[in-house]
């Protein structure tokens, strides 16, 4: 066994860049920008009004201003500010040169004549400074930028509409067992429905990635080998479920090897996930994964995600945050690191009940997962963990 820092750097240093390609920004999301992105003009692009109401030259209470005209968003106003006057501006509208700020519509009277009074202007400005935002030319997204809606809204601003992307990585899904029925059937005694390819088709779908399954394949060696020379002939990352520990029907490592893949290292010193297994076959990875949907699930958020996202020129960052145990944790055996499903509530970090790494139902309250290191067999009420988010 090895380290999972270690396999995890062992894995990320088989990432390859998946090469570029031009995107249009509707169908831009879930993609790595492949280049920086700059603004073409400044942002806001004029002074303008940040509410409706007038716009006007060091606003007083009660003080009376004529109204020389109504500026509606995507207008552009035709009198210059003085003294004495005023111009009404709807949000967004631009406003007159000389505007000091605008006195919201709640804050005055219209009065006859074109008047208009200021009972109560306040010191805000009520408006956006032009190139408050970002000026052109500015860097506003840096090249690694994994887009999500955000993302696009700032392309769309700077009308960078066809962004330079990372090719999405070629994937296959295996998974393997002779107890095995797909959802729609009914299962004989003895079998079990697979939830290990929904589970992580869903995975690879929530980084817009669409993987290729390639069904259930047989506890026999000739179609574990043929199903895993296909799919590497294929795809530069091929994920198999099941099949990778010490068991008589567990053939995945030795055709692995039999398909002329180099082992990289199995079996890594955590649970769940111990049996882990990780191959190359000049440029394509093989990646075996116990068959066990706890594991499966983890051993995606922890090894395959980031490696997809280096693969596609991006840092992936997980998420976490540090909490207080709501309640003491205790466990039996602790020769190995061990991830434990949490929940969190009222800022406290909560164990879920976990019976091991065949518990799916364990996850669908999961948000996140606590890291116990190998050696520790309780953790007091009130310290303070981290949490690692999914």
């Amino acid at each position: 066994m090895i380290p999972f820092e270690t396999a995890y750097k062992i894995l990320l240093n088989q990432a390859t860049f998946a090469g570029i390609e031009k995107m249009y920004l509707d169908q831009s999301m879930h993609r790595v920008l492949a280049e920086d992105i700059r603004a073409d003009r400044d942002m806001p692009p004029f002074h303008k009004s940040a509410v409706d109401g007038f716009a006007c030259i060091d606003p007083q209470p009660d003080q009376e201003l004529q109204v020389l005209e109504n500026i509606s968003a995507g207008e552009q106003p035709t009198h210059k500010l003085k003294k004495g006057s005023c111009s009404k501006v709807m949000t967004g509208a631009e406003v007159p040169t000389g505007t000091t700020h605008v006195v919201m519509v709640e804050q005055t009277r219209e009065k006859a004549g074109n008047q208009v009074q200021l009972i109560d202007p306040g010191k805000k400005t009520n408006s956006a400074i032009k190139g408050e935002d970002f000026r052109k030319g500015d860097l506003v997204l840096p090249k690694g930028t994994w887009l999500r809606p955000q993302h696009l809204a700032i392309l769309a601003a700077v009308g960078h509409t066809r962004p330079l992307v990372a090719k999405r990585p070629s994937v296959a899904l295996i998974t393997t067992g002779n107890e095995l029925v797909e959802p729609h059937h009914q299962p004989a005694p003895g079998q079990i429905r697979n939830t290990n390819a929904t589970q992580l088709m869903g995975q690879f779908k929530g980084l817009g990635i669409n993987s290729q399954y390639f069904g259930i394949v047989g506890d026999t060696e000739q179609s574990v080998l043929n199903a895993i020379e296909e799919a590497v002939e294929r795809h530069w990352l091929t994920v198999l479920t099941g099949g990778v520990s010490m068991g008589d029907h567990d053939y995945v490592p030795d055709m692995m090897e039999k398909a002329g893949i180099r082992i990289l290292f199995h079996k890594i010193a955590m649970k769940p996930g111990k049996p882990t297994i990780v191959g190359r076959k000049d440029d394509h990875l093989v990646i075996g994964l116990p068959g066990n949907p706890v594991s499966t699930f983890l051993q995606f958020e922890l090894l395959i995600k980031p490696l997809l996202y280096k693969q596609m020129g991006s840092l992936y960052q997980p998420p976490s945050i540090r909490l207080p145990l709501g309640e003491a944790l205790e466990q039996k055996k602790s020769d190995r690191d061990s991830w434990k499903p949490i929940r969190l509530e009222q800022g406290e970090v909560f164990i879920i009940p976990y019976h091991g790494s065949g518990h799916i139902h364990a996850l669908h309250l999961a948000q996140g997962f606590v890291r116990v290191p190998a050696g520790v067999q309780s953790i007091k009420k009130g310290a303070i963990v981290d949490v690692r988010q999914v």
